[in-house]
């Protein structure tokens, strides 16, 4: 069976083009994280079932454990200069690689919804407007605004992120400060602490799934393995520590206040809640949280098209960067972006299990690329299924019944089943063969004279 058209045009990314940790990997993963989407609804989880101490702990372990779903995924770029797309060849086969890449690109569209849902939101609530008609234009121009971005000048967008990611710091800071006189007035409800550990684990690491995949795609542009690594403890665990705890404290505080909650938000632990305590402020701290995500909707626009346009080439970038941006307006003009902890439920399972695989597959290579492997890997799509079925099913009451507890962090539990099925099978030499040097180089020289 010949190759598909994406492996024979694949380019390895030249070491000449590498950079420091902290001038790629580091800022761009922070970026992810200082999104206003991330720590939005995350404090409802620990704040609401136990206190600030243990969110705080599970925000330190769940940071750690991003780090070890991007670790694999991250090496395989920097040892073979590959993006997501070729590297996954090894754990899926070049016909399987087809299924993680378009399910990389469509949960693409739920980020885009997410995004645009709450920067709209934030630019109403700036403007102190209500007008259900306005809501929706504004979730129409944003989204399709910066699919054209995403196409046109996705460079720029690159630099303007390092300026860009400063602000929602900034604003982090500054609601602390204005709530910090609250915490000690705070006390939790009720005292659940394994339910609080386990639940904000699985948040984190839903949010971070897709990203830490996406390792490979970083760890391209890395020099070496200390870059991965110092890439990863700055711009994931530490970001996810920073970010995550200013969220919740700024919300606890808040709540020791007695702030009153705001019109349209259901709960006091949102940290729509905090951001309102700063008082004549808060209507500036709005538009500038909005302005920060247009970051994170042009990057994910632009993840999207390149997947959807990569492993479906029947369409130009542009018809499937708009597509994308379609199925977000709906997803943000519907209100279903709205709920998060479904959403990094779903990307969690669906992702987690990809970098449990792909792990498995890189410490089973003797900790490198094996290289692309002949169809469908069945090892592959096996651990996928039974690590997605244990993440999300249970959730649906269909998994296994004694890890559907809300004190079980089942996104955990997807990467290791994922990892230890892979493991099993591969050994047991269900994995197809590897694609020969020779034929892949044949081919690929075929391809260029084409």
């Amino acid at each position: 069976m010949p190759l598909p058209k994406y492996l024979l045009a694949a380019t390895a990314n030249p070491e000449s083009n590498r950079r420091a940790w902290y001038k790629n990997t580091a800022p761009a993963y922070a970026g992810i994280f200082l999104s206003v989407v991330f720590y939005l609804q995350l404090s409802s989880i620990p704040l609401g079932s136990d206190g600030i101490g243990m969110g705080l702990i599970a925000l330190a372990v769940g940071g750690l454990l991003c780090c070890m779903f991007y670790y694999a995924p991250a090496m395989l770029g920097m040892k073979t200069g590959q993006h997501l797309y070729v590297v996954g060849t090894s754990t899926f086969g070049v016909q399987g690689n087809y299924f993680p890449g378009l399910l990389m690109g469509l949960l693409q569209v739920g980020f885009i919804g997410a995004n645009t849902y709450f920067a709209v939101d934030f630019i109403m609530r700036g403007l102190h407007a209500g007008s259900p008609e306005l809501r929706v234009a504004l979730v129409i121009v944003w989204a399709y605004v910066f699919a054209w971005v995403a196409m046109r000048g996705i460079s720029h967008v690159a630099r303007a992120a390092q300026i860009l990611n400063w602000i929602p710091l900034a604003m982090l800071v500054i609601v602390f400060f204005a709530t910090r006189h609250g915490l000690s007035h705070f006390q939790p409800a009720v005292h659940h602490p394994a339910e609080s550990f386990a639940l904000t684990l699985d948040f984190v690491l839903g949010y971070i799934a897709t990203a830490a995949a996406a390792g490979a795609d970083f760890g391209s542009n890395s020099r070496n393995r200390g870059d991965v690594i110092r890439g990863g403890l700055v711009g994931i665990a530490l970001a996810v520590f920073v970010a995550g705890g200013l969220a919740m404290l700024g919300v606890a505080g808040a709540m020791g206040l007695h702030v009153a909650i705001p019109a349209g938000v259901s709960s006091p632990f949102d940290f729509t809640t905090a951001i309102s305590s700063v008082g004549p402020l808060s209507g500036i701290i709005f538009f500038l949280f909005a302005a920060a995500l247009l970051v994170p909707t042009a990057f994910c626009t632009f993840i999207a098209t390149n997947s959807l346009t990569t492993m479906l080439p029947v369409a130009k970038r542009e018809f499937w960067a708009f597509a994308a941006a379609s199925g977000g307006i709906l997803l943000a003009a519907t209100g279903v972006a709205e709920n998060l902890h479904a959403f990094f439920g779903l990307v969690g399972a669906s992702f987690a299990p990809v970098c449990g695989a792909m792990a498995a597959d890189y410490w089973l290579a003797g900790k490198r690329w094996s290289g692309p492997r002949h169809g469908i890997n069945w090892a592959g799509f096996a651990a996928w299924i039974v690590g997605f079925w244990i993440g999300d099913m249970g959730r649906l009451g269909m998994g296994p019944a004694s890890w559907q507890q809300v004190d079980h962090p089942s996104i955990l539990y997807a990467f290791i089943a994922a990892f230890a099925v892979y493991w099993v099978l591969a050994r047991a030499g269900v994995r197809p063969a590897v694609v020969a040097a020779s034929e892949l180089e044949a081919m690929t020289a075929g391809k260029r004279h084409e």
